[in-house]
């Protein structure tokens, strides 16, 4: 059976704080208190890191079985409404029918499945700009919600990279799922890849990448274009809005600590 490397938290500060700090370590997911890693390297370096960050945080780490959370949270899942989108799992779309535009999205390990707030703040901006005939790239995909939902709301060329060759798998098998909308999906290094700019930039990433990419994101952006950034936390928000320089803050939301900031040229 397989298991997932987890920090388990028994005292923590602030959740919000250590959770934006542990996804630069390849935060796979989290439940209840558990920590999911991608790997046990990315767990230990965590814990390491987290002591550091965090003096007085009581942190144990364990190894999940993954029958014993990942099937029964999974099964627990509805779905969630934004505006007029609604993301739900394949066993909600009996439910679902009579929403007004529903993407199923299968989950899975990682966020992206509609019940993160960062999730959800980018997907209330999305709707906020008129996508239609438009071209949308985005960066970071994962499970490709945004992406997908891009593509419902009218865009009319969408891409999605990610370098995790498992995030795009899972991210084509989502877009079976989902057989109205078009996206071409890439894998890859957003930082280098050959992409042709496009009008709408999305990257649901950390505040760290944000400011590393920001030179590239805005060269991505074409004139006029918006950037819909989010996957940071309040206090991250002036450093990373400052990375953009000349671009200004057309939109802001917030929820749980998190910022989502749709900027403009």
């Amino acid at each position: 059976m397989r298991t997932w490397p987890a920090l388990k938290i028994h005292q923590a500060d602030d959740d919000d704080l250590i959770q934006a700090f542990l996804i630069d370590f390849n935060l796979a997911a989290i439940d209840d208190s558990r920590y999911f890693f991608v790997s046990s390297d990315d767990r230990d370096r965590a814990a390491v890191a987290l002591r550091t960050q965090f003096p007085n945080i009581d942190l144990q780490p364990v190894d999940v079985p993954d029958e014993d959370w990942a099937t029964r949270s999974q099964a627990a899942l509805r779905a969630v409404t934004v505006g007029a989108l609604t993301i739900a799992p394949p066993w909600e779309i009996s439910v679902g029918s009579g929403f007004s535009r529903t993407i199923v999205i299968e989950p899975s390990m990682g966020f992206g499945t509609g019940h993160h707030a960062t999730t959800r703040l980018c997907l209330d901006a999305l709707q906020r700009i008129d996508v239609r005939g438009r071209s949308v790239i985005d960066v970071g995909t994962g499970s490709g919600i945004l992406a997908i939902a891009a593509s419902r709301l009218g865009a009319e060329e969408v891409t999605g990279i990610d370098d995790d060759a498992d995030a795009v798998q899972a991210a084509w098998d989502n877009l079976s799922l989902n057989a109205s909308a078009q996206v071409t999906l890439i894998v890859g290094d957003s930082r280098s890849a050959d992409l042709v700019p496009a009008d709408v930039i999305l990257a649901n990433l950390t505040g760290g990448l944000l400011i590393e990419m920001a030179k590239r994101l805005r060269q991505l952006t074409n004139a006029h274009g918006r950037l819909v950034l989010s996957g940071f936390t309040t206090q991250e928000e002036a450093e990373v809005v400052t990375a953009y320089g000349a671009f200004s803050v057309e939109h802001r939301g917030e929820e749980e600590g998190w910022v989502c900031v749709t900027l403009r040229e």
